[in-house]
């Protein structure tokens, strides 16, 4: 796993302290991790160890893989109606609503996939370049074994942060809206982060793991600088996002890191990410919970539950915008 430099910050040796302390509470129950995490997202700015996580092996995947069928057959998401208490609305341009907290802040969400993925598989399948080498455009996303599919719940939890950031003032832009035939690809994805200029970029998403495996995960860019990837800049800030995120999502939905992906600590760091490799602005991807699980799955078509998690998501963005 690829390693940053450590801080050259005057409280460098406070920083590795806490880098251990990380190490040792990812070994304890989930309650003690969970106040660890909440400590994070609740201290001051540049409060974290810069250097990533230990984290678990992962197999090689695009931005999201389709979910894998009986027998390791690739399966694509058929669209179902939106889950009860849905409040996915209509497509609308980023804006501010006003004096706030966020105010002068522009975040960019990232609603994972699309709806409409599925009906166009052919498109989502052009390859793209994202620095390292090149992967498809983007994929159809994973589902409950009901069919309430990932690009719904992502679109329905955007939608609950996009209100609740824009009452505190910030801009809001999303990368797509469900407006569009298909992608938008994920180059694209992190060019529209890019040109915004954003304060940070939260890209949302809900696994697609095996059952058992519970739990939510933040993605952490890897340090990568090949082509037009370079993410030395940003790998910093994107880990405060992640932390900050991470602490406010498990004080919001009283949810568990995953137990299957970040050995314990709720984060994981990948370079295999082309929405990360190619982000020039602090970046991060949130895996909300396990679709395929059959325990997470009933909070994740939760309207209620959502809604905790996009607050969970937006208290994690404004703490780390320093609202």
């Amino acid at each position: 796993m690829p390693n940053d430099s450590e801080s050259q910050n005057p409280d460098s040796r406070s920083r590795r302290v806490r880098g251990r302390t990380l190490v040792a509470l990812a070994a304890l129950a989930p309650t003690a991790l969970a106040g660890w995490l909440v400590w994070q997202a609740m201290s001051g700015p540049g409060g974290q160890d810069d250097k990533p996580p230990r984290v678990l092996p992962l197999p090689s995947r695009t931005d999201r893989p389709a979910r894998p069928g009986p027998g390791g057959a690739t399966v694509t998401a058929t669209p179902s109606p939106a889950a009860p208490g849905s409040t996915s609305a209509p497509a609308k341009p980023g804006g501010q609503s006003g004096a706030g907290p966020l105010a002068g802040k522009t975040v960019v969400i990232d609603p994972g996939h699309n709806p409409n993925n599925f009906q166009h598989t052919k498109e989502i399948d052009q390859q793209v370049d994202i620095g390292t080498n090149k992967k498809e455009c983007d994929t159809t996303g994973t589902s409950t074994n009901d069919d309430y599919t990932e690009a719904e719940f992502t679109l329905d939890v955007s939608h609950r942060i996009r209100a609740i950031l824009e009452k505190l003032g910030a801009k809001v832009t999303f990368t797509h809206d469900g407006e569009r035939t298909f992608g938008p690809c994920v180059d694209e994805r992190a060019r529209i982060g890019n040109q915004a200029k954003a304060d940070a970029v939260v890209s949302v998403h809900a696994d697609g793991a095996d059952e058992g495996q519970r739990g939510f995960h933040v993605i952490l860019p890897a340090l990568v600088k090949a082509g037009a990837a370079d993410t030395a800049p940003i790998m910093g800030p994107s880990r405060e996002l992640g932390v900050r995120i991470a602490g406010k999502f498990v004080q919001d939905t009283g949810m568990n890191a995953s137990n299957y992906v970040g050995d314990g600590t709720g984060l994981d760091t990948r370079s295999d990410l082309g929405g990360l490799n190619l982000s020039t602005v602090p970046k991060v991807f949130i895996e909300c919970g396990n679709m395929r699980d059959s325990r997470d799955a009933p909070l994740l078509k939760s309207a209620d539950w959502r809604q905790k998690a996009a607050q969970g998501i937006s208290d994690g963005i404004t703490s780390f915008l320093g609202g």
